[in-house]
């Protein structure tokens, strides 16, 4: 069993910064990469960013230069540093790893359960 916790969601002011954090646990061989997406009322799952083992990382263009992804390999945990918000950031932020429960099976892709982020004065 995998679990993903995702913490940090909330109300904020447009302008205003928030950090979502996200917990990988369970059983746990090895993490490929971990990443956030976000999913707004009536649009499809979107990605947001991204970041491998390596530490390379992935963004939106809609998000560059606001957002920041980082990790802790030590406690499997992702962060995204969510700065100048705007309301159309506005949506439900899912947490996801590629990761393996062996070492001899395929990455499978795990999700989180969501955190609400709303953007508005």
């Amino acid at each position: 069993q995998v679990q993903l916790v995702e913490s940090g969601g909330g109300l904020v002011q447009p302008g205003g910064s928030l950090v979502l954090s996200c917990a990988a646990s369970g059983s746990i061989f090895s993490i490929n990469a971990m990443g956030w997406y976000r999913q707004a009322p009536g649009k499809q799952r979107e990605l947001v960013a991204t970041i491998s083992n390596g530490g390379s990382t992935n963004y939106a263009d809609s998000v560059k230069g606001r957002f920041t992804i980082s990790k802790d390999n030590a406690i499997n945990t992702v962060y995204l540093q969510m700065n100048s918000l705007k309301p159309e950031d506005t949506a439900v932020y899912y947490c996801n790893a590629d990761l393996r429960t062996k070492w001899y099976e395929n990455s499978g892709s795990y999700w989180g359960q969501g955190t609400q982020v709303t953007v508005s004065s």
